[in-house]
């Protein structure tokens, strides 16, 4: 993930199993409800996901990248499903596990530093 200059949102690049790497702009008001959202990681023992892609400026200058508009979310036994609908392409399912789910709230609440909260 990166953060924008002004802070109101992130460029989240996604890589799943068998598909190609998936990018979309989250902004910020997204990023704090999740940040109040996602279940903390109980477990000790969780192992660390893969790591994941970089991103650079050819994916911030992407025309083709969308903007999420909302994000539905539903925990299931040890998974996360979250659906983003986006501005111009059809809606986005991540399934994550528990260790990515964790890896995407530790990143998140990092990140919610340098974003701008417009509903505090």
């Amino acid at each position: 993930m990166s953060c924008d200059r002004v802070g109101n949102s992130l460029l989240a690049k996604f890589s799943a199993h068998g598909a190609s790497d998936v990018s979309l702009h989250i902004p910020a008001s997204i990023v704090f409800w999740l940040n109040k959202h996602l279940p903390v990681n109980q477990d000790p023992t969780l192992q660390p996901p893969p790591a994941a892609p970089q991103i650079t400026q050819f994916d911030w200058e992407n025309p083709n990248n969308p903007h999420a508009i909302s994000l539905n979310c539903r925990e299931l036994p040890g998974k996360l499903r979250m659906q983003f609908n986006l501005d111009r392409k059809p809606d986005l399912v991540l399934v994550l596990d528990r260790s990515n789910v964790e890896l995407l709230r530790q990143i998140l609440i990092m990140y919610s530093r340098e974003l701008i909260d417009l509903d505090a």
